[in-house]
This record gives structure tokens, sequence and C-alpha cells, in this order.
């Protein structure tokens, strides 16, 4: 017989399999009703754009509006892919969107990994000028900017769009913060225990570290500069060297703007950051998983 002071014995409780080891975690149907309606909100402008741009002006105008798609689709785009000298605006928006996005991710990096991990006279102060920087508002630099540049005679021409965007107070500010807990100093030291330069450190160990946070960057880089409006259109014109924006804005002149030419310009414009996203966005989203499983 057992003494009676015996402890018993602990019944196995058996866990779900979501929340065992290695287990996935699955949605019940108010998770799955929530992302279905975020979903439809988030995608129902581009498909009323793609439903505006394949209709006709006069459709348009009544009330209410189409919510279903037309005929005129493709007679719409062919006519705004002419009518707005899309083929070049899409070779100089890559070109700039491109530029600025590589030449940030770069810069942002050596300098984020300065302010994060050297030890220099001045570095706060100079971070908290780097910080200032972003609490002014660009319209106010809109002035100086066009008087340098029309001193320069750049007018007209894609360095006066590219110099501008090359450098990015978000960009450093974000990958100082990245920086300051993906990257080791005892992995730092080790380099250069082992006698590598600063700019050996950079490229071998800087770079390699903060690679998700740099897809990341130079995404965010890319749609920032693809999308901006205000300086191209002061600086360039639509019949010179336009970006896509400064051609889609000169689309449906006229006495009546053409609502459904504006959209098809509006949706060709979009297409370009879709397919780049559909392309890459696998990568960055696992970067950042990556990155966030070293941190």
């Amino acid at each position: 017989m057992e003494p009676e002071d015996a402890v018993p014995t602990a019944r196995k409780v058996r866990r779900p399999k979501s929340a065992r080891a290695g287990g996935q975690m699955h949605g019940g149907p108010i998770a799955y009703a929530i992302l279905a309606v975020f979903t439809i909100v988030s995608l129902f402008p581009l498909v009323w754009t793609a439903i505006a741009a394949s209709r006709d002006n006069n459709r348009l105008a009544q009330s209410p509006p189409p919510f279903v798609f037309g005929s005129n689709l493709f007679h719409n785009l062919d006519l705004a892919w002419n009518e707005a000298n899309l083929g070049k605006a899409f070779v100089n928006t890559t070109i700039v969107a491109g530029t600025s996005a590589a030449t940030v991710v770069f810069l942002s990096t050596i300098a984020g990994f300065a302010f994060a991990k050297l030890r220099f006279r001045g570095r706060g102060a100079l971070m908290l000028i780097v910080i200032g920087t972003m609490m002014v508002p660009p319209q106010l630099s809109v002035i100086p900017l066009y008087m340098m540049v029309a001193k320069l005679e750049w007018t007209d021409q894609l360095q006066a769009v590219i110099l501008p965007s090359l450098v990015s107070a978000f960009g450093v500010f974000f990958m100082r913060q990245y920086l300051i807990q993906a990257l080791p100093d005892e992995i730092i030291e080790a380099a250069r225990v082992d006698g590598a330069s600063s700019w050996r450190v950079v490229w071998h160990v800087v770079f390699p570290a903060a690679r998700p946070a740099m897809a990341v960057l130079g995404m965010l880089m890319f749609v920032q500069t693809w999308n901006d409006f205000l300086w191209p259109f002061l600086v360039l014109s639509q019949t010179g060297n336009p970006t896509v924006q400064v051609a889609v804005a000169g689309l449906g002149r006229g006495f009546t703007p053409d609502q459904s030419l504006i959209m098809a310009g509006a949706l060709l414009g979009t297409l370009p950051l879709l397919l780049v996203f559909a392309i890459f966005g696998k990568q960055i989203v696992g970067g950042i998983m990556q990155g966030a499983v070293k941190g």
C-alpha cells in the first residue's frame, strides 16, 4: 500500500497543437472576417480606378457612379500612354527613383552605423540636428532649391530631381535605430582585432547585418520618389523630361477634364509599383523577420 502522504501524480495536460513548440496558430472566423474587410477597403480605390478607366467621361458624371467594368479600358490606356508620353516618363522615373533609393540606402547605412556604433565628439548634437530636419516642412525648401537649380541651368533636367533626394534624414534615423539592436559591438571588435579597416568592417559586417532594413528602406524610398509630384512638377516640363506624376498631370486638360483618361493614366502609373511589390514583397517581409530573429 502507498503511504497516506504520498503526492498524487499530476495528470498530463494536453495542450492544443497551436500552443506546442513549432506549432502554427490558426485564426478563427472573426479574424478572417476582419482581414477580409480590411482587404476589401484597401483594394477598393485601385479597383474603382480601373473601373473608372474602363468607362467614358459621360458615365462617370452620372449618379450613382459605375461599379462594374466597362469596355473602354484598353482604349483609354492606349490613349493615355500616347498622349502623356508615358514611355519616356517611365524611363525617367525609374532612373530617378532607382538612383535616389540606392544612394539613400547606401549613405543612410553608413551614417546610421556611425551614429549607432562609433564614438566621436558631437555625436548626440549632430543626431539631434538630423532629427530636427525631419520637423521642417519640405515645402519651405522649394524656393531656395528652385533658385539654385535655375542658377545651375538644370531646369527640365533629371539631375534637378535626383540631387535633392540623395540624402534622407529619416533613412539615417531608421538605420541607426536598427543597427543599435541588430549589430552587436562584439562582432565589430572581433573584426578590428582581425585587422579589418573601417571600410572593410562596413562592407563585410555592417552591410550583411543591415540587409533586411536596407531592403525595407530601399522600397520606401523608391515608392516615395516614384510618387513625388510637387518638386518634379516645378522643375520638369511635361514635353521635355517628365516623370510619371508630371506626365499624368497633363492628361485630360480642357474645359471639361476627361476623368476616364486621367484614371487610365493613374492606373498605368500605379502598376509598376504593384509589380515591384509583387516580385520583391516576399523577400522584404522575409528579411524583416530574419532581422527580427537576429536582433
